[in-house]
């Protein structure tokens, strides 16, 4: 006898979107999570781990859920209004603050792009033996180019693939040799004391949890939507909702994995064949490069400076575009990567103010290895009233609707403010302290 079918109703939406097919999605979180970990922030987790060897590895381990949840609010944010982060603060602020917070923010840009790129030419310059100055100008030349005349639908897969020049910081771990137990005693139970080291805690914070993430992926969010023209804002399409809302969580989970894993590794590294050696000043990824190739051999020294170029292809475009949403929300103009440059002339004109800013400030004279480490104080500083204006927004039903952040996030949000502000208040209390 035929076995009777039985019919099944459809899968409710939020079922619909297979494993498959969210890793093929994995975009704004997995590209911010990557480009946290530019040169700049190579420089600060190598000091970090030189200075002061394993001691500095529970930074890392720290931030990654705060950070998750802090990122996961700014792309809910983005994708349930259809607006940038800037855009929806400029509506419950007063403008004035944040008109100041985003020309802070335009500042640390500038002065991250400029140590970016000084360190990609000098790094390039290691590989081929010449050429520091060519290269610098080429790289920004090039990463202006990619962001004004490639849409972003394009150019984002091209940023994917960027990602995977993170991993060479996992490589150079197996040319060193690691005294396991000694890690992980000193991740759960760490030595640490004096002023150098609390600024050191703050500035590993500052370039791990950092403003222009958080304005980048929430714009990233409305890129996409906006791309995609069977979605749109989650408050004009709550049935998206389970969906997107699902999406996002995982894109923040696999990318700020990604970032403090590599974090975790360059500190790692660092404290291994470096502070171990006796070798605790290392305040470039330049000067950390050089410094592996004579303890760690040829290898090392290879993965460690085409990661240096690589991971700065990928965040000059973060730095610099979130400038561009920052500003170009704020003023009302249009703005979007999408767009072309005559559709959207302010937007691109502050992306290329901020590359060409930082472009000069590799020549001006300002001493590049303050300028990076103190631009990461800065990024830690500026980020508390930020991070405490996005948590309003979040959490606000008149900006939110039906969709503000549950309690998990809320949590974990907070959390992560209250802990930037208890290091940047300790730092500030050492410092004072010690003058």
């Amino acid at each position: 006898m035929a076995r009777r079918r039985t019919h099944r109703p459809p899968r409710p939406l939020a079922h619909r979107l297979r494993r498959p097919e969210l890793l093929q999605r994995l975009g704004p979180g997995l590209i911010t999570g990557a480009a946290d970990d530019d040169p700049s922030g190579i420089a600060t987790y190598s000091q970090a781990g030189a200075a002061f060897g394993f001691n500095m590895l529970w930074t890392v381990v720290l931030t990654y859920p705060l950070m998750t949840a802090v990122q996961a609010i700014c792309a809910r944010i983005g994708r349930v209004t259809g607006k940038g982060l800037a855009g929806n603060l400029i509506e419950v602020f007063p403008r004035p603050l944040v008109l100041g917070l985003v020309g802070l923010l335009f500042v640390a840009n500038a002065i991250n792009i400029g140590a970016d790129l000084a360190a990609m030419g000098e790094a390039a310059q290691l590989l081929v033996g010449r050429g520091a100055q060519a290269f610098t100008v080429g790289f920004a030349v090039l990463s202006l180019a990619l962001q004004v005349f490639v849409p972003y639908h394009r150019y984002v897969r091209v940023l994917k693939w960027m990602t995977l020049a993170l991993f060479a910081y996992v490589g150079v771990i197996f040319t060193v040799k690691i005294d396991w137990a000694d890690v992980a005693l000193r991740t759960l139970m760490p030595r640490l004391s004096g002023t150098e080291a609390i600024v050191t805690v703050v500035a590993v914070f500052g370039t791990t949890i950092s403003p222009y993430l958080f304005f980048w992926e929430s714009s990233e969010e409305v890129e996409e939507e906006s791309a995609d023209p069977t979605t749109g804002p989650l408050l004009q399409n709550p049935a998206h909702a389970p969906v997107q809302l699902r999406r996002i969580l995982i894109d923040n989970l696999v990318g700020m994995a990604v970032s403090n894993v590599i974090a975790f590794f360059i500190i790692l590294t660092a404290a291994a064949a470096l502070h171990a050696h006796g070798v605790t000043d290392v305040q470039t990824a330049q000067e950390a490069a050089l410094a592996l190739r004579p303890i760690a051999g040829p290898f090392a020294f290879l993965l460690f400076s085409l990661g240096i170029v690589g991971t700065g292809l990928l965040a000059i475009p973060v730095l610099a575009g979130s400038a561009g949403y920052a500003v170009g929300e704020l003023q009302g103009w249009k703005a979007g990567l999408e767009a072309k440059p005559s559709e959207a002339v302010g937007f691109y004109l502050v992306i290329a103010a901020a590359v060409l800013v930082g472009l000069l400030l590799t020549w001006s004279g300002v001493d590049p290895i303050k300028a990076l480490f103190w631009s990461a104080v800065v990024n830690g500083v500026i980020s508390v009233p930020i991070m405490a204006a996005m948590m309003v927004v979040a959490t606000r039903p008149q900006q939110m609707g039906p969709f503000t952040a549950g309690r998990t996030l809320t949590i974990l949000g907070w959390l992560a403010t209250v802990v930037m502000a208890v290091a940047v208040a300790v730092m500030a209390w050492s410092l004072r302290k010690g003058a």
